[in-house]
């Protein structure tokens, strides 16, 4: 998997898209210089995930050119042709939405990051997807914090037999956790939980180390509980629009 890189290319070729890109990207970026600093964490602990979703792969090459590399999708019927017509540029491609299994052999093709896995068959079918495709794939155990159904999400106690599955895989690696504070919560209590479940996690192993967390309106608050990985998409990419 790539870094992610500080990249700053001729903004007057970008045109008008490329701009507003830019600059948004540079006040994500001072967001989480500012967060690192607050917690009183190196800048390199927190790694940016653009959320690309209902974009077009236009949009992913000039993130790419902007020195972005780490990009999260959740559609397999938007993702997979959109990984394909960027295949040349040097992207780690992060799956954060909810998967059916059925879908996972082709999430296999192309995903480097899988950050939804909230059942053990889902483990499976991603493991056998990887195979067949001849790659290794992390996953990240997607942990409920409300216990509703609808959003996704493995219950807290479910975990450990989530995290031995994956770490038992031939093709997978057990990468850490992931979350998405529930609607009502305060995001800095949804985010304490999730930090209490990764260090349970980690010490049964000890290289889980990731933890998702924090989108465009609340990444301060993941950054000081700790999150290693955050996943913005409006604030770079503006209002969600549909491809067009």
């Amino acid at each position: 998997m790539s870094s992610e890189s500080g990249g700053s290319p001729d903004e007057q070729a970008l045109g008008p898209r490329g701009e507003e890109i830019a600059e948004n990207l540079r006040a994500v970026r001072r967001r989480i210089d500012g967060a690192c600093a607050a917690a009183g964490r190196p800048r390199d602990a927190v790694r940016l995930v653009v959320v690309t979703k209902t974009y077009p792969a236009s949009d992913v090459r000039l993130l790419a050119g902007l020195g972005v590399r780490e990009v999260g999708e959740n559609r397999d019927q938007e993702a997979a042709p959109k990984a394909e017509a960027c295949a040349d540029l040097e992207l780690t491609w992060h799956y954060i939405g909810q998967l059916q299994t059925n879908k996972a052999r082709s999430v296999a093709a192309y995903a480097d990051v899988v950050q939804s896995v909230d059942r053990v068959r889902l483990v499976r079918a991603l493991d056998a997807g990887a195979d067949r495709h001849g790659r290794e794939l992390t996953c990240l155990i997607q942990v409920s914090l409300d216990g509703d159904p609808g959003r996704g999400g493995a219950l807290p106690e479910d975990v450990p037999e989530l995290a031995d599955a994956i770490a038992g895989s031939p093709r997978l690696t057990l990468g850490g956790v992931m979350a998405v504070a529930p609607l009502g919560v305060e995001p800095a209590r949804a985010f304490a939980a999730l930090a209490e479940i990764s260090t349970r996690l980690r010490a049964a192993h000890p290289a889980a180390t990731m933890v998702s967390a924090g989108m465009s309106n609340d990444l301060e608050q993941a950054v000081e509980a700790g999150a290693t990985h955050v996943r913005i998409g409006t604030a770079v990419l503006g209002v969600r629009r549909l491809l067009r």
